[in-house]
């Protein structure tokens, strides 16, 4: 066994160990024996230390021209590219997911920073003809200092992404705590940035635990918010963030829907339905949690897909032949047998799976069974509560009405799915899904980068990630006119 490297928070362009001295161990949910780093298990020094140096920074950034700002995550996005097979290989060993699916990570980091480096020649505002004579209007963004970013494990890359790149573009600089379980893609990931010339405190890393995260929450000097995470951690975001007026951004649960209609081509459904429950050990806030079918096709989509499920390949990540990969860590694990344990006791029927998987080199993991239970009630709890792994539920119906009421009944409104080949209800579904994304013939997975995503309800708090959209999280509108008429021009008092 190797010794594992140890990693410090990065403050300021430099590595500094945590103020403490505590660390954690970054482990292998596919096989715990692996250590793959040490990391920080910092406290409110050094996130006091952190948003200090992206203080300092704050000034010289904002005063960069953003075309040049605009390049710098250009670079970046170059060098992600010559990185990401060994970037990808690192994802899985701390995350678990297979290999496809952190290399789909890292692209999204990619396409990001392509994104939004052309906004840095763009950044358009408005202007607007003024009601008074020789008088010019016009708005513009302007940033708001220095952010504080919270992030989760199952997307380490793709998701610091979404929030990084725009908040640079824009001007800010950045405090980031990536999640205990994930860090080193943080660290790759920053290091992209400042060996494309990111200036030394414009990004920091802090790593840790729920007390570094309510720390930079708190902290007057941070001025945005921006969390991805659990509904209830979010909860306590906002209050927290509250009390000195921050500006937040939230992207919590999700309990996605997807509805198949008798008319739907069921082979294209049975495969959306299983890469939607499954894909990411189904820990994403996009999964397909629900499957709502019609009572005509539900007892050969059941048959189907729990067909399906016993064919999924799960095991190591970095093994070519693995389709499905851990659990994040036993917690996580301990949370899907207990859901599996409560659908049964509320009287759905497990059709497959539900067990975990300890046999041979799994024992060494957090594996877990693809699991669908059949016959399950709307109200009932795994109908209802977010379970972020591989469960999923059917419930039958009897008409798309019925279909769209129950997938809009829950506390969640992130993503949603209709399979249909019906144009006059697929237009019906866009309509009434009342949820941030809404696919029609495919599963419910995430947003391309140039569109905004995000949901309603207890998903979110209205603000969206991805396109264009998500530059309001980070920047405010400045209205600024110019009166060139040489004389007072009182507006609405000289104009009625």
């Amino acid at each position: 066994m190797t010794t594992p490297p140890v990693y410090h928070n990065l403050i300021g362009g430099r590595s500094v160990a945590p103020v403490s001295g505590r660390t954690s161990e970054n482990r292998n949910p596919a096989d715990t024996r692996e250590v793959v780093g040490i990391f920080p298990d910092s406290d409110a020094h050094d996130v006091a230390a952190a948003v200090e140096a992206a203080r300092a920074a704050y000034d010289s950034w904002r005063l960069t021209p953003a075309p040049k700002r605009g390049e710098i995550l250009f670079r970046a996005a170059q060098i992600l590219v010559e990185r990401k097979e060994q970037l990808a290989h690192d994802m899985t060993r701390e995350m678990g997911k297979v290999l496809k699916e952190t290399r789909g990570d890292v692209q999204e980091a990619i396409d990001m920073a392509f994104f939004m480096a052309g906004e840095g020649r763009r950044l358009h505002g408005q202007t607007t003809p003024s009601e008074m004579p020789n008088k010019f209007q016009m708005s513009v963004r302007q940033p708001l200092g220095v952010v504080g970013m919270i992030t989760p494990w199952n997307f380490p890359m793709a998701i610091p992404s979404w929030k990084i790149f725009p908040a640079l573009i824009v001007g800010n600089t950045v405090v980031i705590k990536p999640a205990p379980d994930t860090p080193l893609s943080t660290f790759h990931f920053v290091q992209a940035l400042a060996d494309a010339g990111l200036p030394p405190g414009v990004v920091n890393v802090v790593c840790g635990g729920a007390e570094a995260g309510e720390a930079l929450v708190a902290h007057p000097d941070v001025k945005v918010i921006s969390f991805t995470g659990s509904t209830a951690t979010g909860a306590r975001v906002t209050r927290l963030a509250a009390e000195s007026m921050k500006h937040v951004s939230l992207e919590m649960g999700g309990k996605n829907p997807m509805i198949v209609m008798p008319d739907a081509d069921l082979d294209l459904a049975v495969d959306g339905a299983l890469w939607g429950a499954f894909g990411t050990s189904g820990q994403r806030c996009t999964a397909t949690s629900r499957l709502i079918a019609h009572r005509a096709v539900v007892g050969e989509l059941t048959e189907r897909l729990a067909d399906g499920a016993e064919r999924i390949v799960v095991g190591n990540g970095l093994h070519d032949a693995s389709q499905m990969g851990p659990q994040i860590n036993q917690l996580q694990l301990d949370k899907i047998i207990s859901y599996v344990q409560i659908g049964s006791a509320e009287g759905a029927r497990l059709v497959t799976g539900g067990m975990r998987l300890a046999d041979g080199e799994l024992g060494h993991g957090f594996f877990h069974q693809p699991t669908i239970f059949a016959d399950v009630n709307r109200t009932m709890r795994i109908g209802q509560e977010e379970i972020f792994g591989p469960v999923l539920s059917i419930i039958t119906v009897d008409s798309l009405e019925e279909a769209i009421d129950i997938a809009n009944d829950v506390p969640y409104g992130l993503s949603s799915s209709v399979y249909t080949r019906d144009v006059n209800a697929a237009f019906r579904a866009m309509r009434d899904l009342y949820t941030g994304i809404v696919y029609i013939n495919a599963p419910t997975i995430g947003a391309e980068i140039h569109l905004p995503f995000g949901g309603t309800k207890a998903t979110g708090n209205g603000h969206r990630e991805a396109g264009t959209q998500v530059l309001d999280v980070f920047s405010e509108w400045k209205s600024i006119y110019v009166d060139f008429s040489g004389s007072l021009q009182r507006a609405q008092i000289d104009n009625n």
